[in-house]
């Protein structure tokens, strides 16, 4: 077995035009990394790359401008979303987590955001995410990942043994802590954007249309159902080791990019989604109550949807929790609100939290690490403010 690819990931993304802007998300980038550390609680950090809908993930249909901004995307409980708490409503596709939800295993931070704003690409979006740095440092001058900063914190950090087949391992966790990496087989897949390359070359061409719109058909089906096995393999042995010595892992899931005919696209990713969340709580058996999974984006999108029943490149958006350790069943944050006047730039929802306070709650919760550590070390500069109340 190999070590992890030293392939960048900005020169390959770049390097890959015909992908086009879901080449930030593209399967090879795919990789779980693993970290051991001392104590029981567990922290499974989740890269959903390629910006995540808040949305029309955790869809707040208690505000009346959402339903003007959303006129084809269907929203709240009346276009099938399950009611949460009489404002916000949760996409179908997530249903089968309902019963975390009631549990309390489930739980959502909403109008959040890394301190990334306006240039709006998925390429620096990630990396600030995965630095964890402001905007006053430059990503691209930081060596480390905010989880490895954490594990540079804790005495007693040992690496895990892992894998890595073709993919290189996860900046969030890269850094002098050791760690190792694992990636489960992967393919080469069409995105979005060269989806509809592929369409616009072959649509005028009366040999070739029905044959290449039938291979796309096909492909998306492969596409799916492979990258729903390869998100279940990852969960899968990502519980097997939070269940032995393993107590933070990350990995990323990628097609969150919906600029296009949104409704299909986001609904396949959050299936993939409620698949890893169920699949963790189910392998993970008895640490499950021990832990805490956060599930993070670059950037949210436009609060108005575009002319192509899609979304574009936006700012605030919601962050994922899950996990027995967690006080779920509650969307926490200030709602900013959706009317014109509220709108950051006059077209985004407006961030009220920082993304990177949640991750140092949960940090302060699962392993007593002191709040000056957290904002000076792990996020130099953060300001954790006020506790949200994440766990019991």
């Amino acid at each position: 077995m190999t070590g992890p690819s030293q392939i960048s990931r900005r020169l390959f993304l770049k390097g890959s035009a015909v992908l086009g802007c879901s080449a930030a998300a593209h399967p090879l980038l795919n990789t779980v990394t693993f970290a051991s550390a001392p104590g029981e609680n567990r922290l499974v950090v989740i890269i959903l790359r390629g910006a995540m809908d808040g949305l029309d993930v955790v869809q707040p249909y208690g505000d009346p401008s959402l339903r003007e901004l959303r006129r084809s995307l269907s929203v709240g409980p009346a276009g099938g979303a399950l009611d949460l708490d009489g404002f916000y409503a949760l996409h179908p596709a997530l249903a089968p987590l309902m019963p975390m939800w009631r549990a309390g295993e489930l739980g959502f931070a909403h109008a959040v955001s890394t301190p990334y704003r306006d240039k709006r690409s998925h390429f620096d979006g990630q990396d600030m995410l995965e630095a964890g740095t402001g905007m006053d440092v430059a990503p691209s001058m930081v060596r480390d990942g905010w989880l490895n900063r954490l594990l540079q914190t804790m005495p007693d950090v040992r690496s895990q043994t892992a894998y890595s087949v073709g993919a290189e391992a996860m900046p969030v966790l890269a850094g002098s802590a050791p760690f190792l990496a694992w990636a489960p087989d992967t393919r080469l897949e069409l995105g979005g954007q060269a989806e509809a390359l592929f369409e616009a070359l072959y649509h005028d061409d009366p040999r070739f249309s029905g044959p290449a719109a039938e291979a796309l058909e096909i492909s998306r089906a492969a596409g799916d159902a492979g990258a729903k096995a390869d998100a279940t393999a990852i969960a899968r042995f990502a519980a097997q080791r939070l269940k032995e010595e393993t107590r933070i892992a990350s990995f990323s899931l990628n097609g969150w990019d919906t600029h296009r005919g949104q409704a299909g696209s986001i609904r396949r990713s959050l299936d993939q989604l409620a698949t890893v969340l169920m699949t963790l709580k189910a392998e993970s058996g008895p640490v499950w109550g021990r832990t805490t999974v956060l599930a993070m984006t670059e950037f949210g999108r436009m609060a108005a949807e575009n002319g192509s029943g899609g979304t574009d490149h936006g700012t605030g958006g919601a962050l994922i929790m899950a996990g027995g350790a967690v006080r779920g069943g509650r969307v926490y944050g200030q709602w900013p609100g959706l009317a014109s006047g509220d709108l950051y730039a006059g077209r985004d929802l407006r961030p009220t939290a920082d993304v990177r306070a949640y991750a140092g709650w949960a940090m302060r919760g699962l392993f007593g690490l002191q709040s000056s550590r957290i904002e000076n070390e792990v996020f130099p500069g953060l300001d954790l403010g006020r506790d949200p109340g994440l766990f019991v």
